[in-house]
């Protein structure tokens, strides 16, 4: 069965948790085997507190927009039942999962208020701190380098950020992030004198896009096919070298 996870962010009114910051917005988006499902978990929520000046400079959320906004417990069946049993991943996990922690915490959940006993948590941060040791891995340090389009990301947002973030995790887990073709590196990696060592943007295609249409070879074309190799093989002395491979398999 295919892994589900959910790229997780929060946006809060300022922190520490501990000095009785809240959280004012969630935003969630679901991958199942590595793929976008298109399913997504997204509020903003009425914290009964104002924002620091300095957190709305980052987010852009005002105490006005706020009001009327759902409160947590309101919405807290619903994104639990979201993110139960899934792999969490989140850039600097710490923050998040303690402010969700609290949240349910305030409510007297108690069997809610530690979700790594319903969740797993992959930290992105620190994977890429792993992988870029002494390296700037901040989220749009991240897009710069694996070549994810954060252009939209003026400000902080749960939703997008979340969105952006699931970009990032599957390039930096996919291997390879581009074909360097321009045939002007030294070493064949693409990493020689001159190449272009930057990653190829991420565009995510609509999930109700056409499909691709499959042209499959004729007998015609295998016949001219095999033709053709064979008469590589009688210019060159000897079949090529996958053509050697493939009857080397064969005979194993």
């Amino acid at each position: 069965m295919a892994t589900r996870s959910v790229v997780l962010d929060t946006e809060t009114t300022g922190m520490p948790v501990t000095d009785g910051h809240r959280i004012i917005e969630i935003g969630c988006v679901e991958l199942i085997g590595r793929r976008l499902t298109g399913r997504h978990f997204h509020v903003y929520l009425q914290p009964d507190r104002e924002s620091d000046e300095g957190a709305i400079g980052v987010h852009g959320i005002t105490n006005e927009f706020l009001v009327g906004k759902p409160r947590f417990t309101e919405v807290a069946d619903e994104f639990f039942e979201f993110i139960k049993g899934a792999q969490l991943i989140i850039h600097n996990a710490a923050f998040d999962v303690g402010f969700i922690n609290n949240e349910f915490a305030l409510m007297g959940q108690h069997d809610r208020a530690d979700i790594t006993q319903h969740c797993s948590i992959l930290d992105t941060l620190m994977m890429a701190r792993e992988r870029h040791p002494g390296q700037r891995n901040s989220l749009d340090a991240l897009c710069k380098r694996y070549g994810v389009d954060n252009s939209g990301r003026e400000l902080h947002g749960a939703l997008l950020d979340s969105e952006i973030l699931a970009d990032v995790y599957l390039t930096m887990t996919g291997g390879q992030t581009s074909l360097s073709l321009a045939g002007n590196a030294s070493d064949g990696n693409g990493s020689g004198e001159g190449a272009d060592n930057s990653a190829t943007e991420i565009r995510r295609l609509p999930a109700d896009r056409q499909p691709t249409r499959i042209i499959r070879a004729s007998e015609d074309d295998l016949a001219r096919h095999v033709a053709r190799m064979e008469a590589i093989a009688k210019s060159a002395g000897a079949p090529a070298l996958w053509v050697q491979l493939a009857e080397a398999e064969a005979q194993a």
